[in-house]
């Protein structure tokens, strides 16, 4: 549980508020003074950017990334970047922030995916394209609610890592910290291996590449984010692989060496090689004429899936090899460029 303590503006604490208090989602952030927010259990690995939009809802995602930027938001009085991970008693400083007036959202239907695999440490499911994998940014929820409203008796059950809402495949869930924070130290050392099938236009040159190109993200006047290569961003590192041209189109296993935001979608773009169906970076006018299906079969989302994850079970340190099947509409999609 977090605790949460206000300042005057002078800096000094308020001597009517010194005793900390439980933090709820309204109350853990003011409208009119700096708030210092203590992490505590619930919080413990998270990103810094989730962790705010947690405390914050309400407040635009933009502004909560403005604001860490500025460096008005800080760890342990040092500044912090958005994807910094937060440890057990640290202290978030939280300039004031003015929150929207809150509207009451019905529940998440109870929905569970197709369970790859389960034991009393993991949940692993085989996620839909077109499901995002939690609420917000106007989704008001994604698969994580999903399952907590269908595991109602489950106390922990938390994202292990995220796919994007257009991205079908396997997706991690932790039902215990240790299994959490377990995996989270495997991602920061290198040690998951993720694999996903990308259909792209264009015909792919080589057998094996390596891409390494810079990203850098950045939010839209709309407040979207996106992502582009940027020789100042954070290192990158994408390998890919020819699996079989089809004509115009080339299908490429790809290896995630690092694992920033849309990596594989910016990279495939940047080589002049976009997925098919990508509505960020992609051939828009291609992308139109086969959601009509002018081009043979009809498809209707992006060709992005995440195929197989390779780890060591973070409390058994058994090996763990987890694949999901290409959906259906890609595999007819394919079917029919293999005979065309």
């Amino acid at each position: 549980m977090q605790t949460v303590s206000k300042r005057r503006p002078g800096g000094q604490p308020d001597p009517a508020r010194s005793n900390t208090r439980s933090r709820t989602a309204d109350s853990a952030v003011a409208p009119d003074q700096v708030s210092y927010v203590t992490v505590g259990d619930d919080g413990v690995g998270q990103r810094l950017d989730n962790f705010l939009l947690k405390l914050a809802r309400g407040v635009p995602k933009s502004h909560i990334y403005r604001i860490v930027r500025s460096g008005e938001v800080r760890i342990n009085r040092a500044r912090a970047g958005a994807d910094q991970r937060l440890a057990l008693g640290d202290q978030v400083r939280i300039p004031p922030l003015r929150l929207a007036s809150r509207v009451a959202r019905p529940p998440a239907p109870a929905a569970m995916p197709p369970v790859l695999f389960e034991d009393e440490h993991l949940l692993v499911v085989d996620k839909a394209a077109g499901s995002a994998v939690h609420g917000g940014s106007g989704v008001a929820f994604g698969v994580i609610e999903q399952v907590r409203m269908a595991r109602p008796n489950q106390p922990f059950l938390e994202l292990v890592h995220r796919l994007d809402r257009e991205t079908s495949g396997v997706l991690l869930l932790a039902k215990t910290r240790r299994a959490l924070l377990g995996m989270h130290a495997q991602m920061r050392e290198g040690k998951v291996e993720k694999r996903y099938l990308a259909l792209v236009r264009g015909s792919w040159t080589n057998a094996r590449q390596h891409v390494r190109a810079a990203l850098r993200k950045f939010v839209t006047p709309g407040g979207e984010r996106r992502v582009a290569v940027d020789p100042e961003g954070a290192p990158s590192h994408t390998v890919i692989n020819l699996r079989q041209r089809f004509g115009a189109y080339s299908l490429l296993d790809v290896e995630l060496r690092t694992g920033r935001t849309h990596q594989i979608r910016v990279h495939l773009a940047h080589l002049g090689f976009p997925i098919v169906g990508d509505d960020k970076y992609g051939d828009f006018d291609l992308n139109k004429r086969l959601d009509r299906g002018e081009e043979g079969t009809r498809l209707q989302r992006m060709f992005l899936h995440a195929m197989q994850m390779r780890f060591n079970h973070p409390v058994s340190s058994e090996p763990m090899d987890l694949q999901s099947p290409l959906p259906r509409e890609c595999a007819e999609f394919l079917r029919e460029l293999t005979n065309a």
